[in-house]
Parts: C-alpha cells; sequence; structure tokens
C-alpha cells in the first residue's frame, strides 16, 4: 500500500537497503541489516511529509536512500517523473540540483577551512547559477536565513549552533531545489533556536513552494511543521496519517507510546504514560510476523505468525491487526485542555505578547 499525495513530486516504491555483515577472513557475508525494508510513501508539492521514529528505526538510511547518498538494495523512486536510481552520473548530478539535504550537525555539515561566503558560492559554481551577480545572490541567501552580508567572511567555528544551521539551510537553497531532505535538523539545537529553524523552514516553504521530507524523533517539534507523518518502526512504516488525525487518534500502539511520551507544559495535566518493555531488537535479526510484537502489549499469536500489512482506512494507514480493539489514547492537546490553567493561558498570553513578529508575520503587515 503506497499513500498517495495530490500533485505528487516524490514517490517511494518498495524501498529496501540491507547492509551486508561479513566476518571471516575472506569477508564472506554472514547476514545483513535490514535497515530499510519495503518503505513506501508520496510527497506532494509544497508538503512536508515527517518520519518519526526512535533512533536507528531507518529514517536517516530512508532520507540518503532518495538523494542516492547510498545505493538502494531494491526499490524505486521517482522525482518529478524520472526514476532516480536509472540516471548515470551526469544526469544525477543534474537532478540534485532539486533535492538538497540539510543534515543533523551544523558544525560537521560545514567545512572549517573555508569562509561562509566561500561555502556558499560554491553550489552556484558548480551548476553555473548567477553569473555576474553571486555577490548579490550571496547577500540574498544571507538574507533569507536571517543572517548579515557582512557574516559571509567569517569562519563555521565563530557562529552559534543555530546560525550554523541556517548557513547550512542557505547552502541547501542556493541551488533552489524543489526538495530538501531535514534530517533531524534542529535535534543538536538548543529548544529556544528549534523555535527559531522550524519557524524559519516553515516560513521559506510558504515563500518559496518548497517540499520537506522532515525527519525527527521528536513529534512536539514534528508538530508544529508537519502535513504529514509517517511512524517508522524497525525499518518499516507502521503508521501513516494526516498530522490532525495521528495526533488526535493514533491507532498503532507504537505511535501511542510515541504521543504519551511528549510532554505537557502545564504541571497540573495527567496523562497516561505508555512505557514500552524491553529494548528494540536488532534489525539483523528481526523479529518474525510484526516486528513491534516483542513490545506490545496488545500482542497475540497471529502477530508472531503473520506480518501485518499496511492497509489504508479513510485516509489513515496502520500497520496493526488489532487496532480497532484497541483503546484510543488520550492525545497530549486533550490531557492540556481537561485541566485548564488560568495562570498558565496567562503567563503564556503575555509570552506571546512579548514575542517579536516572525518573519511571515512582517511580511503580512
Amino acid at each position: 500500500m503506497t499513500p498517495i499525495a495530490s500533485a505528487s513530486l516524490l514517490r517511494v516504491e518498495n524501498l529496501v537497503k540491507h547492509f551486508p555483515v561479513r566476518q571471516g577472513m575472506f569477508g564472506r557475508q554472514t547476514g545483513a541489516v535490514r535497515a530499510v525494508d519495503g518503505v513506501s510513501f508520496e510527497l506532494g508539492v509544497g508538503e512536508t511529509l515527517a518520519l518519526v521514529g526512535e533512533s536507528g528505526c531507518g529514517k536517516s538510511t530512508t532520507g540518503r536512500l532518495i538523494l542516492r547518498l547510498i545505493e538502494p538494495t531494491s526499490g524505486t523512486v521517482h522525482f518529478d517523473g524520472a526514476d532516480l536510481f536509472t540516471l548515470d552520473a551526469d544526469a544525477l548530478r543534474a537532478q540534485r540540483r532539486s533535492m538538497q539535504i540539510i543534515f543533523q550537525d551544523p558544525y560537521a555539515s560545514l567545512n572549517p577551512r573555508m569562509t561562509v561566503g566561500q561555502a556558499l558560492l560554491e553550489p552556484l559554481a558548480l551548476y553555473d547559477l548567477a553569473e555576474g551577480r553571486r555577490s548579490e545572490r550571496l547577500a540574498e541567501l544571507l538574507h533569507l536565513v536571517g543572517l548579515a552580508p557582512q557574516h559571509a567572511t567569517r569562519y563555521p567555528h565563530e557562529f552559534s549552533g543555530g546560525q550554523r544551521q541556517r548557513i547550512g539551510i542557505a547552502r541547501a537553497l542556493a541551488v533552489e531545489p524543489r526538495l530538501i531532505v531535514c534530517d533531524e535538523p534542529v535535534s543538536a539545537l538548543d529548544v529556544s533556536i528549534q523555535a527559531q529553524v522550524i519557524n524559519l523552514l516553515a516560513d521559506l516553504q510558504r515563500r518559496l513552494g518548497l517540499s520537506y521530507l522532515f525527519i525527527a524523533h521528536d513529534l512536539a517539534v514534528v508538530k508544529h511543521i508537519a502535513t504529514r507523518v509517517a511512524v517508522m518502526y524497525l525499518g518499516r512504516i507502521v503508521e501513516y496519517a494526516d498530522k490532525r488525525a495521528l495526533f488526535g487518534e493514533p491507532r498503532h500502539p507504537y505511535t501511542q507510546a510515541l504521543l504519551s511520551a511528549i510532554p505537557v507544559p502545564d504541571p497540573a495535566a495527567h496523562r497516561r504514560r505508555i512505557i514500552l518493555e524491553g529494548d528494540v531488537p536488532s534489525a539483523s535479526d528481526p523479529p518474525s510476523g510484526c516486528r513491534f510484537r516483542t513490545r506490545c502489549a496488545y500482542a497475540r499469536p497471529r502477530c508472531e505468525a503473520e506480518d501485518p500489512p499496511l492497509v489504508a482506512d479513510g485516509g489513515h494507514a496502520v500497520a496493526c491487526h488489532f487496532w480497532r480493539d484497541i483503546a484510543p489514547a488520550v492525545s497530549a492537546s486533550e490531557g492540556a485542555r481537561a485541566t485548564r490553567n488560568p495562570r498558565l493561558e496567562k503567563l503564556q498570553a503575555a509570552f506571546r505578547a512579548a514575542a517579536p513578529p516572525s518573519a511571515a508575520d512582517a511580511e503580512r503587515a
């Protein structure tokens, strides 16, 4: 089952990546790590699809496979109608102008020997863009991400983590892409800086019509930027839905457990925390049948014998045999509304009133 998006820009079908495990003097293959095992989805123009899950579930590998930074074991990826896995080196290089990536670590992704200006001008030279006006284009890129033109002469170590990530975003925007893979772009940043970067990404999407594949493990962050959400567990998508449907009515027990871990900004709010027992199984030896069954409180004999397919019901897809029998979880927003705290609401209102206007607010004004 492939979730469908209107006006699809990206279509991924049965994407598989198995990393061989080799042992012995001659490197004989003795097994494989099933990092990505049959992932399918579509991403529409101007949409944000969030891939979420625990560390090691295959999110980042999926993003790198889509860009062909690593080669797949099998499956297909179509971008704007072109099969990326059949392109030769020259055609792939040309296509990559439309597909860029923002890495998780903003410092490791920047060359410490290059100034910001050199890093941003390099992709322009690579694709012969902005000939005769590259200085103006450099200033435009810095302005887009909230930096000043004088920052172009500085080196990465002279910036804070949030500023470095803004530079990484500017570098991704330099070649005017249509799709950006955001590989946990805020997980290494402070909470206050996370909000600034998320607001920046959302503002750029509205202004430039970008599509995002947003990889994250923090559902609280995803809730603010995603259009649709795909939950991954051990190399597979276990639930896929519109953001409102998934946060309001999660169906898979794994999704319910993830949502129950989102903090509620109210000391008086009480919510049932779902604690998953045991560790995530090894991707080199996944459980038979349903891969989540070893940690699932609702597992039955059928779960061990039969692998549940990802089946859509009313636009909400879930890979669980018994999701209809599972009691619905109370969302974080419902838990917060159930115990209103007038004092907290007053403080939040004062904070919002004192906050400086965003770029989008300034444009509307």
